[in-house]
């Protein structure tokens, strides 16, 4: 049986990415999850969260190329997108070999 393709929210899609960038280095903070759950709300966060920590890595990238077609994303969008996700990156005041290299692999899944 094939695995259906997820119908998320462009919401949901982006709380996801943004989960999946402050586990880059595999260790969420406070401050990263803060971060992210001030642009929704608690409900739609929680759900986004449990679906990410049920999924491999591979997975994850995966679910995100299987949804990020379902929205067209103008460039503006992506743009202040890309700027969530660096505040993400640089919380801690540095770029991690781990995050540039997902930065790398989002880019080319986003573009």
């Amino acid at each position: 049986m094939k695995n259906k393709k997820p119908d998320w929210s462009k919401t949901e899609l982006q709380i996801y990415i943004m989960l999946l960038c402050a586990n880059a280095d595999k260790k969420e903070t406070e401050e990263e999850l803060e971060m992210i759950q001030r642009n929704t709300s608690k409900k739609t966060f929680l759900k986004m969260y449990q679906k990410f920590h049920k999924h491999s890595e591979k997975k994850r990238l995966k679910k995100i190329e299987d949804v990020i077609d379902n929205h067209n994303y103008s460039q503006m969008e992506l743009a202040a997108f890309r700027r969530e996700m660096y505040k993400i990156f640089f919380s801690d005041g540095k770029f991690s070999m781990l995050e540039e290299r997902l930065d790398w692999t989002l880019d080319n899944i986003l573009y």
